[in-house]
């Protein structure tokens, strides 16, 4: 599932890169929580919990249902 989750964050990452951010894959767990740190512009924006759950979980929910949810950590 890692592998899944590393390709449909490499199809969003173009997207946080433009506004100045990006994320790097940390962890994927055996009970579907991916762990996640966003870079750049991303961090400590008061926008950064939005684009996090409605924007990257959905988007990786969507593409693997075996996510079950997106964290950021660190």
């Amino acid at each position: 599932m890692k592998e899944k989750v590393k390709e449909a964050i490499n199809q969003i990452r173009p997207n946080l890169q433009a506004d100045g951010g990006d994320v790097d894959l940390i962890e994927v767990t055996e009970d579907g929580v991916v762990k996640v740190k966003l870079l750049g512009a991303c961090q400590g924006c008061p926008m950064s919990e939005i684009t996090l759950k409605q924007g990257i979980q959905k988007f990786l929910k969507d593409k693997i249902p075996e996510v079950k949810e997106v964290v950021s950590v660190g």
